[in-house]
């Protein structure tokens, strides 16, 4: 019987190159996983033509945008949409602001206040700040409050639940709240460059804005119908930054024109969706 000779320096050898493997898989998964997070912990069925504002595409994509003029505005004024069927009045309240800007008959909205906070408030002092907000933009639009969160109506004979705003809804409410609007229902007849022509000029116009309303499932995104402004039309891409108002469920995104064509090319009730353009007069 002869003897086994067991060689150490083999051994070694081939323990650390096990455990060199072991340290580069590790390295790898740590410096993927921020570029993961980055993406808004979007959901990995997250359409990749959705580039996200901020990455280093998203954000040179806006540095060499030629119809741009309004995003600083949009971005200076704002807000995540308080609740799901808010996006609407968030909508709203973003381009209102951004419109009206410092004018001396913003409403104050003092709902958000509790009696217990004005204790040891003056009484001759109001500590709100006049602005338009997601709850007093609906106080002068025909749809209520109530209906916006779930009471049900009668569309077409039909007793349902009609959450947030249809687009036409939305384009009273903001008729009703003052602005100057033009809608344009996106149905199959409606060409695609006319689409890009509308929302470019509206975006390269300063005070102008755009509203849109589309299926987020079409986008490749998930969830139902949303409405958000455009910030910007990157005309390299051929697309249109989305301020996303849901900021829980998806980011700014540049989306290219055919997506969000198709996105607003979706039934909503009773037409289709499509978009408002807010023209200063």
């Amino acid at each position: 019987m002869g003897l086994v000779r067991f060689d150490f320096r083999r051994a070694e050898e081939l323990t650390m190159s096990h455990l060199a493997q072991i340290a580069l898989a590790f390295l790898l998964l740590t410096v993927q996983l921020p570029a993961a997070f980055a993406l808004d912990n979007a959901p990995a069925t997250i359409s990749q033509e959705l580039v996200p504002f901020s990455s280093d595409e998203g954000l040179a994509r806006l540095a060499h945008s030629t119809a741009k003029v309004d995003f600083p505005a949009l971005a200076n004024q704002f807000e995540a949409e308080s609740n799901g069927a808010f996006c609407g009045p968030a909508s709203a309240a973003i381009v209102l602001n951004a419109v009206r800007g410092r004018s001396p008959d913003l409403p104050r909205d003092r709902s958000r206040l509790h009696s217990e906070d004005l204790k040891y408030i003056p009484s001759a002092y109001d500590p709100t700040i006049p602005r338009f907000t997601q709850d007093n933009v609906i106080i002068k639009g025909l749809k209520t409050r109530a209906q916006v969160l779930g009471e049900p109506v009668t569309i077409n004979g039909k007793q349902i639940q009609d959450f947030g705003y249809q687009v036409r809804q939305l384009d009273e409410m903001l008729r009703a709240n003052g602005l100057t609007t033009r809608l344009v229902i996106v149905d199959d007849s409606k060409p695609e460059q006319d689409i890009r022509t509308d929302l470019v000029e509206n975006l390269r116009r300063r005070g102008d804005y755009v509203i849109v309303a589309y299926q987020r499932k079409a986008v490749g995104q998930q969830g139902p119908g949303h409405i958000s402004p455009l910030g910007a039309y990157d005309a390299e891409s051929d697309s249109f930054l989305v301020l996303d108002v849901n900021p829980a469920s998806a980011g700014w995104v540049w989306m290219p024109t055919a997506t969000l064509v198709k996105g607003m090319r979706t039934f909503d009730t009773v037409e289709n969706r499509g978009y408002i353009l807010v023209e200063t007069p």
